[in-house]
């Protein structure tokens, strides 16, 4: 038992010398400071040991101090500090905002209530993805969407482009790009850390709902209940000036540790949330990957979003392929590993993997056929050529705590 647990820290470790690794060979080859963007806390990370790597085009930290199991659990158990500020926020003004942002994606921002929010997909006339995205409307009359870093300029490109269409055609709606910074504060220690800084009843506040407030004395925040870890979590939008202030402010609180893109990436995956390019694309439909719970039931009926005859008609004859969760023991599962049936037929391909640092055990996401996607279903992951065990899992890997005020 001992050996098995010494091979399985080590294939973790092994994991985020592959992320280095992969994020080093595709850097520019400019210096770092010259080729990439950079956040407002680019001087901050590298002050608290962040290691640096390229993503998306931008610097950001993959690991601090400690190893990436100690602040994947650190998040688990207690709070942790993630800079997101490369995601894309935006705000869409004006009496048409709702009609013209439902023109590009499936969910139903209508019903949504004021400061409340909803992940919702972009998508093209062929039903496939082009992002996901969190979209609030907020009681300041307008709405505010963040959407992946690595889809920046595409995402940006298809709502102004949108906008400008549909103001030419008489419509009173206006784009704006927010140049604030975002900071996640994730964990079940969230509420403890944040509740003496803010003057609204976080308790008040449940998951997908926001709120403008100042935090600490920093004016001016937007704080959304959410996250991407799959523990209660919220995330801040704050004046781009103000961003390093708040967050050592948050870091007073020695429960608060930072974490960086490694800790982030194996406890989405825990959770069962999509990586954008990794686990939907624009060659894939909310059907296959299981998302069709976005597709607001107004929508559907009305069939007005893109893609929706080749989206609605998956929903009815079913998907040829499916997105599922895989669990195996053994080397761990990578992304583009085939998928095989236990006669060795490739039935599907593997779009995410890690160890897991909670279940020590290796988790995957991947397409397989239809079929082949029913709980307990045994398979196999060509692993370097070798066949290991796999089995159909049902995601989140890992309970999920997201609060939502019961």
């Amino acid at each position: 038992m001992r050996e098995e647990g010494l091979r399985f820290w080590a294939a973790l470790d092994d994991l985020l010398y592959g992320l280095l690794t992969i994020a080093h060979w595709n850097a520019p080859c400019l210096p770092l400071q010259e080729s990439l963007k950079k956040t407002p806390l680019y001087d901050f990370h590298r002050h608290h040991g962040g290691k640096m790597v390229a993503f998306a085009g931008w610097s950001l930290p993959v690991q601090y101090t400690h190893s990436h199991l100690e602040s994947h659990l650190h998040t688990r158990q207690h709070c942790s500090l993630f800079d997101v500020s490369h995601m894309l926020q935006t705000k869409v003004f004006g009496r048409d905002r709702v009609k013209v942002l439902e023109s590009l994606v499936v969910g139903d921002i209508a019903e949504l209530k004021p400061n409340q929010g909803t992940l919702s997909l972009f998508t093209n006339e062929k039903g496939g993805i082009l992002d996901d995205l969190i979209v609030t409307s907020t009681s300041e009359e307008h709405l505010y969407v963040v959407s992946n870093a690595g889809c920046r300029d595409k995402d940006f490109a298809l709502m102004q482009n949108k906008v400008k269409e549909t103001k030419a055609a008489g419509c009173d709606v206006d784009l704006e790009v927010s140049d604030n910074a975002l900071l996640a504060l994730q964990g079940p220690a969230m509420v403890r850390v944040l509740q003496p800084g803010v003057s609204d009843d976080l308790a008040k506040l449940p998951f997908m709902t926001s709120a403008v407030m100042a935090v600490f004395g920093v004016p001016g925040c937007r704080v959304t209940r959410c996250g991407y870890t799959g523990e209660d979590g919220v995330e801040i939008s704050v004046p781009a000036s103000q961003a390093v202030e708040l967050a050592e402010l948050l870091l007073r609180d020695p429960t608060v540790w930072l974490a960086g893109l490694a800790a982030r990436d194996s406890l989405r995956l825990e959770a069962g949330l999509c990586l954008y390019g990794n686990d939907i694309d624009e060659s894939t439909t909310p059907v296959e990957a299981s998302l069709i719970w976005t597709l607001g039931k107004r929508r559907r009926g009305a069939m007005d979003f893109p893609g929706a005859p080749v989206i609605l008609a998956q929903i009815k004859e079913k998907p040829k392929r499916k997105r599922v969760g895989l669990t195996s023991t053994g080397p761990p599962i990578r992304q583009h590993m085939p998928i095989l049936s236990p006669d060795g037929r490739a039935v599907g391909e593997v779009s995410s993997g890690c160890p897991s640092p909670c279940l020590q055990k290796n988790i995957a996401m991947g397409y397989v056929e239809s079929e082949q996607s029913k709980l307990s279903t045994a398979l196999m992951v060509e692993v370097r050529k070798k066949s290991c065990p796999a089995t159909v899992t049902k995601m989140p890997f890992v309970p999920t705590h997201y609060y939502t005020g019961k």
